[in-house]
């Protein structure tokens, strides 16, 4: 029942001992046992493939006069006598003649066997010579390839450990050869996605579908202050009768091409961020939204926390002090990554600030220079932060690296770009500064043009107003409302006016006007317009004779053409005489009535010359709206102005409404804030 048992269990589960390998399969190693006169007694099927005579042929005869040839008879004779009474064992390779005639050189092992008898008997172990040398080289040339091989290589049984490591993996993990036998495969690799990789792993033991270059990085214990990457590939091991002996893994460093890879694609993205910026940094000519664009930029691309700072002395235009003292800071950009408690140790936009000549913004801005801190300790918070509590905040959440570089335009500093990173693990390097500066210089360009751009705005808008009538409230016969509404910060302030003057007998003039242009050149043409209109009117001239005399001014003044709407009103007839030189016509809400416009002869602006203005009457009864305004009001580039006309005539639909509140419905329901054109608007209701 043993031997039974033995000879059928073939499978390790049924009897408990480890499963046969194949290599004495593959060697087809042959037995033959002979007796003290040299008769076979014992004859293998391996025999019979290795010598080609069955067991039948071969029992009983002598071995010798069988398998060897006659010249080497006496030569086989000698050593099996030898064998025999010396019980010395014997190796070696001898021809021995096939069934077939032919020679076959063969690898013997020879030795002598006694039973419990005390018979003795010589036995023979045979393999094919030439067999034996094609597996020892086969041997030979793995050891050596796996021994000297660039490649980490390693042998794994089912249960994944270890049984093999050659030199090369030793130096990819760090880890001793000796250390790896037995030991699991997630043991030893540094990879995060370890499971994936067991996983994979395992199926290729099951599916035997090999898995190539499969790509991995990992911090290995030998360098863990570097990231380092490998290409991973695995097979299953079988022996010849393809039972799975296990697997094995190939392992390169493929660290040098990882990084250049990830240079160059670091390269890639920073392009990218540049143009992004280019397109995205500079839409307005405004100081705050330019920072805005830098600060969305530059995080999370290029930091966790970004701050834009201009210096309060650029910002308005002024002339800094050449020294090394404090500077004054406005915030005008702040932008997180995520969320942190570092925008607590921010100055808020709009803030202003003194920093200390000493703290490192300052330092950059005074040199016009980057400033670098790549691994930020506690010494070098308090010249980062603003004092000792936003210090405490920036320790809070995790600043570990810091760069501020200048913003300079046209050889200029005007602030500078402030950037820490808390989440992102890498410290601020070259590139990164050469990145930040090529970002800051092309926004300082845009902030300098943007700051530039509303000082002169400023100084038109300031001129305009100046100019513009602050007039009483109270004019016989007439109740009054005005706006002015400058462009957005897109476009300059242009020469929009209005105007109320008093005349003779209780009269008032009402006037509104656009010179063709914008800046303060119009601002100024408008100022001289509006004083020779007030001129003119003082002289109880009919309107259109008014116009006529603006008329010939303007064509004094080169490159300006200027519409304008004049219209005098007398209480005591309650009429009123208009005229129109090439200007939108006025609007009349009359309760009981649909709005309407007036029409009016047309006419060309002042400024062509030459042309004749009429007068047209108006008769305005007691609650009777007039509206004048100028074509940024109802003008827009995406609709057709009859369409606008008609929803300024909807809006004047109820005529009761306070004037005040009629002047805000106008502008709230026909303006939008990127409109391009200023807007001049005068209400009057007939008492």
């Amino acid at each position: 029942m043993a031997v039974d048992s033995f000879e059928t269990g073939h499978d390790e589960q049924r009897t408990g001992l480890p499963r046969p390998t194949g290599l004495l399969d593959v060697l087809s190693v042959a037995a033959v046992a002979l007796d003290t006169r040299g008769r076979i007694v014992f004859w293998t099927p391996q025999a019979e493939d290795l010598f080609g005579y069955s067991a039948e042929e071969a029992l009983g005869k002598h071995a010798a006069r069988l398998l060897i040839h006659p010249e080497h008879l006496q030569a086989v004779v000698s050593l099996f006598t030898e064998v025999l009474e010396t019980g010395r064992g014997w190796a070696g390779t001898f021809p021995v003649r096939h069934k077939d005639g032919g020679s076959r050189l063969t690898e013997f092992r020879t030795m002598r066997l006694l039973d419990d008898l005390g018979d003795v008997y010589a036995l023979g172990i045979a393999a094919d010579h030439t067999l034996l040398q094609r597996v020892e080289t086969d041997l030979a040339l793995c050891e050596q390839l796996i021994n000297q091989s660039p490649i980490g290589l390693a042998l794994l049984d089912p249960e994944l450990k270890y049984l093999l490591v050659n030199p090369a993996l030793e130096r990819i993990d760090g880890i001793p050869a000796e250390d790896h036998i037995g030991r699991r495969l997630r043991e030893t690799l540094p990879f995060p996605d370890v499971d994936t990789v067991e996983s994979a792993l395992r199926q290729v033991l099951t599916t035997g579908t090999p898995l190539l270059d499969q790509y991995h990085v990992g911090r290995p214990s030998a360098d863990p202050g570097h990231e380092h990457a490998w290409s991973l590939s695995f097979y299953r091991l079988e022996d010849p009768g393809g039972r799975v002996l296990g697997a094995a893994a190939s392992v390169v460093d493929v660290t040098e091409r990882h990084r250049a890879a990830a240079e160059a694609d670091r390269a890639r993205r920073r392009l990218a961020l540049i143009a992004d910026a280019s397109a995205r940094v500079g839409t307005a000519l405004d100081v705050e939204q330019t920072a805005r664009e830098l600060a969305e930029i530059a995080a999370p691309a290029l930091a966790d926390v970004v701050a834009v700072d201009v210096l309060d002395s650029a910002l308005s235009c002024r002339m800094r002090r050449r020294d090394n003292g404090p500077e004054i800071f406005r915030a005008l950009a702040l932008k997180a990554a995520h969320p942190t408690v570092a925008l607590h140790a921010a100055d808020s936009p709009g803030d202003l600030a003194a920093y200390e000549g000493d703290r490192l913004v300052t330092l950059c801005v005074h040199t016009g220079r980057p400033v670098l801190v790549r691994h930020v300790g506690p010494q070098d918070l308090p010249r980062i932060a603003r004092d000792p509590e936003a210090g405490a905040l920036l320790a809070q959440a995790g600043v570990h690296s810091y760069l501020a570089v200048p913003l300079i335009a046209h050889g200029e500093v005007l602030g500078a770009l402030d950037l820490k990173r808390t989440r992102n693990p890498a410290p601020f390097d070259e590139d990164d500064v050469v990145l930040a500066v090529e970002l800051a210089g092309r926004a300082a360009v845009a902030i300098d043009n943007a700051r530039w751009f509303q000082s002169v705005r400023n100084t038109a808008l300031t001129l305009q107003r100046s100019l513009l009538p602050e007039h009483s409230a109270h004019h016989t016969g007439l109740e009054l409302a005005s706006r002015y509404q400058p462009a957005q910060a897109t476009s300059e302030v242009g020469g929009d006016w209005y105007d109320v003057i008093p005349l003779t007998g209780d009269k008032t003039a009402l006037v509104v006007g656009d010179v063709m242009g914008n800046g303060i050149d119009a601002a100024a043409t408008m100022g001289r317009l509006r004083t020779a209109t007030c001129a003119y009117a003082d002289l109880d001239l009919d309107p259109g004779a008014v116009l006529q005399h603006l008329d010939k001014i303007t064509c004094d003044l080169e490159h300006y053409i200027v519409t304008c709407l004049y219209a005098a009103y007398d209480p005591r007839t309650g009429r009123c005489s208009v005229a129109n030189a090439g200007h939108m016509p006025p609007a009349l809400a009359r309760p009981g009535a649909a709005p309407r416009l007036l029409d009016l002869p047309a006419a060309a602006p002042l400024g062509v010359g030459g042309v004749r203005f009429e007068t047209t009457t108006v008769a305005l009864r007691p609650g009777d709206v007039l509206v004048l305004y100028t074509d940024g009001l109802v003008e827009t580039r995406q609709h057709p102005i009859d369409d606008r006309l008609n929803a300024l005539l909807d809006l004047l639909g109820e005529p009761d409404r306070p004037l005040e509140e009629t002047c805000d419905v106008l502008l709230h329901g026909l303006r939008h804030p990127d409109d391009h054109d200023d807007v001049a608007l005068l209400i009057a209701r007939a008492l």
